[in-house]
């Protein structure tokens, strides 16, 4: 579905925004998810159904430029090339109120919140729960397939299961059909690389952390990102995913589900089995990276705001559980 953005009304949510509780701004906003960068909403009363996330991290109109460039051919990569569903979506920016920056919107067509996967887990009975996970296993293999097959381009993906939404979902009927194909909805954030190069200027990521700990956290950065061009990693990203979704219990289910996919579908990578003493030591440590970055983020608002008296142009998420 192609929908228009009306930018005038954009325009003017970004001129009297408040980032602190967006929900207050002038322009009213109904906020639908916190992400660990960025804030994903909607403005009440636009006449097309449209989600937003806005992004305050770059300088100028060629840094932009580059990262909806890339934010559009990874669109196209993963739709075209490797056959995975996208919604539709489109990009718009303006400058900041006061002209220090330039804010991108990346919009994207509204999907029902109830169809996307970490609503889904709580809602469908053990054999939904296996349908879904081997759902998004299937389309996972549709990047490692094509970065198998050449090494020019190499694509990565974060698979966690907040990041695919499950076509013709029925609330009221809560299921997952094991032969429909799965939709991918986290195309903002442009994750391929060409000739070893990534498409996207990574560090800018980083402009929510305070300025004097960007160098510190350079090599978290790296790490963090590498991890989406590796099928384990990622796997094992979303077999702990279900620890941070207050889901413990489906944890053994989840990970013998996966190691069952890499053993019968996709045995060509040799991919080992997981354990589940191995994805707790994995989680321990994501949760420490992200309650790090977060915790940083809060200082660096308090420092601007209360201390400086400068404007703060990121949301924060309250307390995330995890």
């Amino acid at each position: 579905m192609r929908v228009e953005i009306d930018r005038t009304l954009l325009a003017e949510f970004e001129r009297t925004v408040d980032t602190a509780h967006p929900e207050r701004s002038k322009i009213p906003v109904k906020v639908l998810g916190y992400g660990e960068i960025s804030l994903v909403f909607e403005i009440i009363g636009d006449k097309h159904p449209v989600a937003y996330k806005r992004l305050p991290i770059f300088d100028d109109e060629s840094q932009v430029i580059r990262h909806v460039n890339a934010y559009k051919e990874y669109t196209r990569l993963l739709r075209d090339d490797l056959g995975i569903a996208v919604p539709w979506s489109d990009a718009a920016w303006f400058p900041s109120a006061d002209g220090r920056l330039v804010v991108l919107y990346c919009a994207q067509a509204k999907l029902d919140p109830a169809s996307i996967g970490n609503q889904v887990i709580h809602a469908v009975d053990e054999a939904g729960l296996g349908s879904l996970v081997w759902g998004v296993m299937q389309e996972l293999k549709k990047v490692w397939a094509f970065n198998k097959r050449q090494s020019r381009i190499q694509i990565g993906i974060d698979g966690q299961v907040s990041n695919w939404s499950v076509p013709g979902y029925d609330r009221a009927s809560p299921a997952v059909d094991p032969g429909k194909p799965l939709s991918y909805v986290d195309t903002s954030t442009p994750m391929y690389r060409v000739d070893g190069e990534e498409a996207m200027d990574a560090t800018l990521l980083l402009r929510s952390a305070p300025g004097l700990l960007r160098g510190m956290l350079m090599g978290m950065l790296h790490e963090v990102v590498d991890r989406y061009y590796d099928w384990r990693l990622v796997a094992n990203d979303l077999i702990a995913n279900f620890y941070k979704e207050q889901m413990p219990s489906a944890v053994p289910a989840v990970l013998a589900r996966i190691n069952e996919f890499f053993e019968t579908e996709a045995s060509e990578f040799g991919i080992k089995p997981f354990t589940v003493e191995e994805v707790k030591k994995y989680y321990k440590r994501d949760k420490q990276i992200w309650v790090l970055f977060q915790n940083l983020r809060r200082f660096d608002r308090f420092v601007k705001t209360k201390l400086l008296r400068k404007p703060y142009d990121f949301y924060l998420p309250g307390k995330i559980k995890r």
